[in-house]
């Protein structure tokens, strides 16, 4: 949760604020939606096209301006969405996915009487009947929910071996508008899946739907509280490691009860060297830690943010002198089977530095959509095989910024264009990364992540040797049926020739021709960058060179991308 704003709190809706919110949701979107047919699908149909491409850019900064500010007003779920997008750098332009990126989860605190109403209908019992006493003013308060610091009752404190704890509170109302919110967005996504142009490009209903699943979980306390214990089961033997307490007793769907794990903020790194603790090797801890989460039990903590991680000195001596202790587990992501399945493919592509290959990996882990014009990126990606995989990191750190740049030039539409969508896992994975990276960078500006990466990649590779072979296996396999029944196939279209049965089809190979003239030349830099950087990681082991390289080409993609969205 964000920190409290002391403003004026928003009461809680009745009907015809669920009804005036439904309908300027959609009337934001409507007329958005208007204003991209009339630059994107009607002026190119009247020969001018240049018009909408001239101020595209500022058109969908425009709007992400726009939404932010309507995010901040509305708060609910809105602000979720506006972070969803910003997160969804594989669907949406940079233009948008930047300016959101800064959107914070802070709302103005629901007056305590309307929090106090609410808990004593949920828990069934007067909140001094549970709690010796209440810090009215909310430690944090966000869109969903708000945080009190409370003490148990001394019979309560004996039973739960807690006396201060965290009292945490959905706001009220918070259901009516999640579902107007949720209701809004789903009519949102049915007009836009009717725009060949946005449905071609992206599942709209399928982002939707992975939305809502999350959002629903989110205000679900008794969801979190069951992610709490599983996280802490998983480090009950870390010392490194710590995960406040649930008080089940004092916890329901809508109010949820833990020990008070306050202590200093992770990237605080001044009360850090107050505490005797260097930041520089805080950083090195929790990567560690995160990567153990990502490749070891494959169940981790997806929001990572440094209001979510604080650094407890250790009370007298330890195995360890302080422990990093992380809260909110609302947004939890898993390693799936398929993804593994995937990697081992990739792994296998990048081996071989077949593009083909890795394309069809990257289609494997369900990334790529039926409409992708598969050829365009398995080109683009030989090519970045072609220029750079024969350079060691050292060469690849002396190479003119220029040629990076012509590489973004090239293939920024390729890169950009194809219709790409991250499964929600695989994006999750990504954003758990990212945040780790920035955390450690800024406890350490000489912090390396990829030193903390390539112990899990090893064991990641270890782990899946005997997958990596029957993959060969496979593929051996395969192509050695093709070859045995090669000979025998030309054999059959000599003979069709020679008797005059063998017919093409020219309509049908025109009507292929025109789909790929149709198709949008629109990827993202993201789903490269996120498959290759992992591949590279986990290759480093077995090949220290291709490793390196694939680990820092992962970088050109996000530049072409970058660099495609300039030159517009």
């Amino acid at each position: 949760m964000a920190s409290v704003r002391r403003d004026r709190a928003d009461p809680a809706p009745g009907a015809g604020d669920t009804r005036a919110r439904y309908r300027r949701i959609l009337r934001f979107a409507a007329w958005h939606l208007a204003v991209t047919w009339w630059f994107e699908l009607m002026l190119p149909r009247v020969g001018l096209r240049r018009i909408g491409e001239r101020n595209r850019a500022r058109r969908m900064r425009t709007f992400a301006q726009r939404f932010h500010d309507l995010a901040v007003e509305l708060g609910g779920l809105m602000i979720k969405v506006g972070q969803f997008m910003s997160s969804r750098l594989d669907v949406l332009p940079p233009e948008i996915t930047a300016e959101l990126e800064g959107l914070q989860d802070e709302v103005p605190p629901v007056p305590f009487p309307a929090i106090r109403s609410l808990a004593e209908a949920e828990l069934g019992a007067p909140l001094g009947a549970i709690f010796a006493s209440i810090e009215e003013v909310p430690i944090a308060a966000a869109s969903l929910g708000q945080a009190h610091r409370a003490q148990l009752l001394p019979a309560n404190a004996a039973d739960t071996g807690l006396s201060s704890v965290v009292f945490k509170v959905q706001r009220p109302g918070i259901q009516a508008i999640v579902d107007v919110d949720l209701a809004a967005l789903r009519r949102v996504g049915g007009w836009l899946s009717r725009i060949r142009l946005v449905s071609d490009r992206a599942d709209v209903s399928a982002l939707i739907k992975e939305f809502e699943k999350t959002s629903l979980e989110e205000i679900d306390y008794l969801n979190e509280a069951a992610n709490s214990e599983r996280f802490a089961a998983d480090f009950a033997n870390d010392a490194r490691v710590t995960v406040p307490a649930i008080v089940w007793e004092r916890t329901t769907r809508r109010v949820l009860t833990l020990e008070d794990v306050t202590a200093i903020k992770i990237t605080d790194a001044g009360a850090l060297r107050e505490a005797g603790i260097d930041p520089a090797k805080v950083a090195p801890v929790f990567a560690s830690v995160m990567f153990d989460q990502l490749f070891t039990n494959g169940f981790f903590h997806a929001d990572p943010h440094p209001g979510n991680i604080f650094v407890t000195p250790a009370k007298g001596p330890a195995e360890h002198p302080w422990k990093l202790t992380f809260i909110d587990f609302g947004m939890m992501g898993e390693v799936a089977p398929r993804t593994r399945s995937g990697l081992r493919k990739l792994l296998i592509a990048a081996a071989s530095r077949d593009g083909k290959g890795l394309v069809e990996a990257i289609g494997d882990v369900g990334v790529l959509m039926p409409s992708a014009d598969k050829p365009e990126l398995e080109r683009a990606m030989s090519q970045l095989f072609d220029r750079f995989g024969g350079m060691g990191f050292a060469e690849l750190r002396d190479v003119d910024p220029r040629e990076f740049r012509d590489f973004g030039a090239e293939f920024g539409t390729v890169v950009r264009s194809l219709p790409f969508q991250l499964p929600e896992n695989f994006l999750l994975i990504i954003r758990a990364m990212s945040l780790t990276s920035g955390v450690c960078s800024s406890l350490d500006s000489r912090f390396n992540l990829w030193n903390s990466v390539e112990p899990y990649a090893a064991q990641l590779l270890r782990d899946e040797r005997g997958g990596l072979a029957k993959d060969v296996a496979a593929q051996a396999f395969d192509a050695a049926v093709v070859a045995l029944r090669l000979p025998k196939r030309l054999d059959g279209v000599i003979t069709h020739i020679e008797d005059g049965s063998l017919q093409i089809s020219s309509q049908r190979l025109e009507r292929q021709v025109g789909r790929l003239i149709r198709l949008a030349h629109r990827a993202v830099g993201a789903v490269i960058f996120g498959a290759v950087l992992i591949a590279g990681a986990v290759v480093r082991q077995a090949d220290p060179t291709l490793g390196t390289v694939l680990m820092f080409g992962s970088v050109l993609p996000l530049l072409a991308g970058w660099w495609a969205g300039r030159r517009r």
